[in-house]
Protein backbone atom coordinates (compact mmCIF):
# COMPACT_ATOMS: atom_id res chain seq x y z
CA UNK A 1 0.00 0.00 0.00
CA UNK A 2 3.03 2.12 0.59
CA UNK A 3 3.93 1.64 -3.16
CA UNK A 4 0.43 3.19 -3.98
CA UNK A 5 0.63 5.98 -1.98
CA UNK A 6 4.14 7.00 -3.31
CA UNK A 7 2.74 6.93 -6.87
CA UNK A 8 -0.23 9.21 -5.79
CA UNK A 9 1.75 12.07 -3.71
CA UNK A 10 4.39 11.75 -7.11
CA UNK A 11 0.99 12.24 -9.50
CA UNK A 12 0.02 15.09 -7.26
CA UNK A 13 3.07 16.97 -7.03
CA UNK A 14 3.53 16.49 -10.99
CA UNK A 15 0.15 17.85 -11.43
CA UNK A 16 0.88 21.01 -9.23
CA UNK A 17 3.68 21.75 -10.79
CA UNK A 18 2.06 21.57 -14.11
CA UNK A 19 -0.98 23.73 -13.14
CA UNK A 20 1.41 26.61 -11.73
CA UNK A 21 2.29 27.61 -15.33
CA UNK A 22 -0.39 30.71 -16.31
CA UNK A 23 -2.27 30.02 -20.12
CA UNK A 24 0.18 32.87 -21.18
CA UNK A 25 3.55 31.29 -20.22
CA UNK A 26 2.66 28.24 -21.70
CA UNK A 27 0.75 29.38 -24.96
CA UNK A 28 1.49 32.67 -26.91
CA UNK A 29 -1.83 34.43 -28.04
CA UNK A 30 -2.24 33.61 -31.44
CA UNK A 31 -2.72 37.11 -33.10
CA UNK A 32 -1.72 36.52 -37.10
CA UNK A 33 -1.40 39.26 -39.78
CA UNK A 34 -1.77 38.05 -43.53
CA UNK A 35 0.64 39.94 -45.63
CA UNK A 36 -0.40 38.52 -48.75
CA UNK A 37 -0.94 35.85 -51.63
CA UNK A 38 0.84 35.83 -54.75
CA UNK A 39 -0.85 33.27 -57.54
CA UNK A 40 1.46 32.02 -60.41
CA UNK A 41 -0.30 29.09 -62.57
CA UNK A 42 2.67 27.18 -63.63
CA UNK A 43 0.77 24.77 -66.32
CA UNK A 44 -2.51 23.97 -67.02
CA UNK A 45 -3.86 23.19 -63.62
CA UNK A 46 -0.19 23.19 -61.89
CA UNK A 47 -0.75 26.62 -59.40
CA UNK A 48 1.93 27.72 -56.93
CA UNK A 49 0.93 30.12 -53.92
CA UNK A 50 3.34 32.67 -52.11
CA UNK A 51 2.51 33.98 -49.18
CA UNK A 52 3.70 35.81 -46.02
CA UNK A 53 2.67 36.26 -42.70
CA UNK A 54 3.74 37.55 -39.26
CA UNK A 55 2.68 36.34 -35.89
CA UNK A 56 2.86 32.48 -37.04
CA UNK A 57 2.54 29.72 -34.40
CA UNK A 58 4.37 27.35 -36.10
CA UNK A 59 4.59 26.52 -40.11
CA UNK A 60 1.10 24.73 -39.76
CA UNK A 61 -0.20 28.33 -39.68
CA UNK A 62 1.47 29.27 -42.61
CA UNK A 63 0.45 25.96 -44.78
CA UNK A 64 -3.46 26.87 -43.47
CA UNK A 65 -2.98 30.12 -45.29
CA UNK A 66 -1.38 28.66 -48.40
CA UNK A 67 -4.51 25.88 -48.01
CA UNK A 68 -7.38 28.94 -48.15
CA UNK A 69 -5.53 30.28 -50.83
CA UNK A 70 -5.64 27.36 -53.05
CA UNK A 71 -9.26 26.24 -52.11
CA UNK A 72 -10.32 30.24 -53.28
CA UNK A 73 -8.34 30.14 -56.16
CA UNK A 74 -10.25 26.33 -57.26
CA UNK A 75 -13.44 27.69 -56.74
CA UNK A 76 -13.21 31.36 -58.62
CA UNK A 77 -11.86 29.13 -61.59
CA UNK A 78 -14.83 27.01 -61.50
CA UNK A 79 -13.20 24.03 -59.87
CA UNK A 80 -14.05 21.91 -56.73
CA UNK A 81 -11.32 20.45 -55.74
CA UNK A 82 -7.09 20.51 -55.92
CA UNK A 83 -4.21 18.48 -54.25
CA UNK A 84 -1.56 19.65 -52.33
CA UNK A 85 1.91 18.68 -53.78
CA UNK A 86 3.88 20.35 -51.49
CA UNK A 87 5.00 23.30 -49.36
CA UNK A 88 8.15 25.08 -48.42
CA UNK A 89 8.03 27.38 -45.13
CA UNK A 90 10.88 29.23 -43.62
CA UNK A 91 10.70 32.34 -41.26
CA UNK A 92 12.74 35.41 -41.30
CA UNK A 93 12.71 38.48 -38.58
CA UNK A 94 9.29 37.29 -37.77
CA UNK A 95 8.10 37.12 -41.54
CA UNK A 96 7.07 33.34 -42.53
CA UNK A 97 6.72 32.72 -45.81
CA UNK A 98 5.21 29.80 -47.94
CA UNK A 99 5.63 28.69 -51.45
CA UNK A 100 3.19 26.11 -52.05
CA UNK A 101 2.02 24.24 -55.43
CA UNK A 102 -0.88 22.55 -55.81
CA UNK A 103 -3.07 21.17 -58.99
CA UNK A 104 -6.71 21.84 -58.92
CA UNK A 105 -9.60 19.77 -61.23
CA UNK A 106 -12.77 19.65 -61.35
CA UNK A 107 -13.27 16.23 -59.38
CA UNK A 108 -11.80 14.63 -56.67
CA UNK A 109 -8.35 13.82 -58.00
CA UNK A 110 -6.48 10.77 -56.49
CA UNK A 111 -3.74 11.36 -53.98
CA UNK A 112 -3.88 11.46 -49.87
CA UNK A 113 -3.84 15.27 -49.57
CA UNK A 114 -6.71 16.61 -51.65
CA UNK A 115 -9.35 19.24 -50.71
CA UNK A 116 -12.81 19.85 -51.41
CA UNK A 117 -12.43 23.57 -51.98
CA UNK A 118 -15.93 24.86 -51.00
CA UNK A 119 -15.61 23.23 -47.19
CA UNK A 120 -12.27 24.32 -47.42
CA UNK A 121 -12.88 27.93 -47.78
CA UNK A 122 -15.48 27.77 -45.51
CA UNK A 123 -13.39 26.84 -42.85
CA UNK A 124 -11.29 29.49 -44.12
CA UNK A 125 -14.04 31.88 -43.70
CA UNK A 126 -14.65 30.97 -40.10
CA UNK A 127 -11.34 31.21 -39.11
CA UNK A 128 -10.35 34.45 -40.35
CA UNK A 129 -8.36 33.37 -42.66
CA UNK A 130 -7.71 35.39 -45.95
CA UNK A 131 -7.78 34.09 -49.28
CA UNK A 132 -7.48 34.59 -52.76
Amino acid sequence: MKTGAIITLSALALASGLSACTPAESQRAFAPVYEGIETSLLDGDLVQFDVEMRGARDAADVEDYAECAAAQYALIRGYGFARHLRTNVYEEGGLWRGDAVYTISAALPRGLKTIDAEVVALACAENGIPMV
